[in-house]
């Protein structure tokens, strides 16, 4: 897997880890071992225009997700895509990380899977959809964590 990540921000966090976990959830959905992703890590003031600027909502956020080849899990035959772009707000996401009851990293590891999920087409809006991209983050990270 082709990852490439770009860290912006003044927040310092583990690219290894975010990079490991991005990689075991894409292996798992079923990508092309020879697809590419890029992750940026940006400041608020950054994740703030992107999110006006593409989603028309004012203000930061965690975690924003940009498709490119429009891929599906379990599409390996098809050969390697370009998934895309998920982009990582660290200094948005250290609040989040407090009220769950966990680090920082853990958060941006949680906010990784969440993303890729996004690229390959899972959505929260209906509670259906919810329970089973939910489900699928946890399961990922629940998995990563033990073989990582």
């Amino acid at each position: 897997m082709n990852i490439e990540i770009t860290n912006l921000a003044t927040v310092k966090c583990d690219e290894g880890r975010i990079k490991g976990v991005a990689k075991y959830s894409l292996e798992r959905l079923g990508i092309h071992p020879d697809s590419e992703l890029s992750i940026s890590i940006v400041d608020e003031s950054e994740m703030s225009t992107l999110h006006l600027q593409w989603m028309d909502e004012p203000g930061a956020t965690d975690v924003l997700s940009f498709p490119m080849d429009e891929m599906k899990p379990n599409s390996a035959t098809d050969g390697p895509g370009v998934l895309g772009d998920i982009v990582l707000c660290p200094s948005y996401a250290q609040n989040q990380a407090k009220e769950a009851g966990h680090s920082l990293q853990e958060e941006l590891e949680l906010l990784t899977i969440h993303g890729v999920l996004h690229l390959l087409g899972y959505d929260h809006r209906e509670s259906e959809e919810k329970e089973i991209m939910f489900s699928l983050q946890d399961d990922y990270l629940k998995g990563w964590r033990i073989q990582a």
